[in-house]
């Protein structure tokens, strides 16, 4: 679906230059620190910044020679752009239909009526959640092949979230050659979600990792100095000093079990697993 190779955006202190995969069939996130460099990677395959370097393909194409119609199979969610705030929901049904000949107006009329965003009411009169349901209701009804969502679920309760979490599995269920490209603070949605997850830090992807095995194998342990000196540090990725002595990530969460009854070990999230591979020292 989507191949990126060396993509490289130079801006004052910072530099981007990832590399990175999405295929058909999938839910690939995208994570990391404010700052990390995921917003520009997400405008750069949507046209919108200029990449300084390297190779993006897009359904099986060079991005230089995406026609219109191929365009209009990517359906996108980003934190700063929607209608204008002056349209109602019913002028952007409108509008959406004139530009995309599958647009599904009936499930877009449907969801509309379950999240309680009446047609008469202009978007700017939303609030925060309900702007946020708007914009992926907007990308999933397009019948777009690639979705790009940048934050889509920022602003919204634990309800809300889950409604339009379900959303997108339904997208995903009625055909297996989509995918889904998403970046979350919200660590828990990516979790119950995607298939596997990219790690961006300071411009450069330093993780890539299915999610059965992030949850599965990854994992924090737990030591005194005394300890952490006759630890085997063959499957350790990152130290960060603590009070107690170190927390230190592993990927090889099953080893340590069997050989290390005694640790404190603890399944690594992707909250721990950002905080260590960030603050952490490499073994």
């Amino acid at each position: 679906m989507l191949k990126i190779e060396h993509i490289q955006k130079h801006w004052p202190g910072f530099d981007l230059d990832c590399s990175m995969e999405v295929t058909k069939g999938r839910i690939t996130g995208l994570i990391g620190a404010n700052g990390a460099g995921k917003s520009t990677l997400f405008k750069i395959i949507l046209g919108l910044v200029f990449a300084d370097g390297g190779k993006i393909t897009l359904f099986d194409k060079d991005y230089e020679s995406l026609t219109n119609e191929d365009r209009t199979r990517i359906g996108a969610v980003l934190a700063d752009s929607t209608f204008s705030g002056f349209i109602t929901i019913n002028d952007a049904k409108t509008i959406l239909k004139s530009f995309y000949p599958a647009f599904n107006e009936q499930l877009f009329e449907q969801k509309c009526r379950e999240f309680s965003l009446a047609p008469d009411k202009k978007i700017k009169e939303l609030s925060t959640g309900m702007r946020a349901k708007f914009k992926v209701l907007c990308a999933v009804t397009r019948d777009a092949d690639f979705l790009i969502l940048d934050e889509p679920t920022s602003g919204l309760d634990v309800i809300a979230r889950e409604e339009v979490l379900e959303m997108l599995r339904d997208y995903m269920e009625e055909n297996d050659s989509r995918a889904i490209l998403i970046s979350s603070h919200i660590s828990t949605d990516l979790e119950t979600l995607c298939d596997d997850f990219y790690m961006v830090h300071e411009g450069k992807i330093i993780l890539h990792e299915e999610t059965d095995r992030l949850l599965s194998e990854y994992a924090i342990l737990k030591t005194d100095l005394k300890t952490y000196e006759t630890l085997d540090k063959t499957y350790l990725l990152k130290k960060k000093k603590e009070a107690f002595g170190y927390s230190c990530l592993t990927d090889r969460r099953g080893y340590y079990l069997e050989n290390y009854p005694e640790l404190v070990i603890e399944k690594s999230g992707i909250d721990e697993l950002i905080n260590l591979m960030v603050k952490g020292v490499s073994i």
